[in-house]
């Protein structure tokens, strides 16, 4: 499976990038707005995480313009940027899921997972119960 990290941070993208790769997924880094549309825009990807605050074109921006054109990839916001009206504007421009920095990576992780299961029709309705967790 392949994501794409757009994110400006080069120490977070690597993490990011590190920690994905160790789990088995192909990762590419677009370290602005327009080097992410162009990527998007070379392959296809099955998640993409998208920081907001991001040079030449924003992460808005970006999602934007990818919805207007067909793109329908998953797509998590990963962003600092925590208020509501934020959140709310997103989503309705196309995002499927909305993360706050700082984050844990394994909340990430389960997140993206998710996003990716369902967009390949593998999620389902039932609900597993574990006994041991209370």
């Amino acid at each position: 499976m392949r994501i794409l990290i757009a994110e400006d941070d080069p120490v977070l993208s690597k993490s990011v990038s590190s920690q994905f790769e160790k789990l088995g997924f192909v990762t590419d880094v677009a370290f602005d707005g327009v080097q992410a549309e162009i990527l998007m825009k070379e392959q296809p990807y099955d998640l993409l995480i998208l920081d907001l605050n991001m040079p030449k074109r924003d992460g808005n921006e970006v999602l934007c313009a990818l919805r207007r054109g067909g793109n329908n990839t998953p797509t998590l916001v990963l962003t600092a940027r925590g208020a509501l009206d934020d959140k709310l504007k997103l989503f309705n421009h196309g995002a499927d899921d909305y993360l706050t920095k700082p984050f844990r990576f394994e909340e990430l992780e389960v997140r993206c997972r998710a996003l990716i299961r369902r967009n390949r029709g593998l999620a389902n309705d039932q609900i597993e119960h574990n006994e041991g967790a209370r």
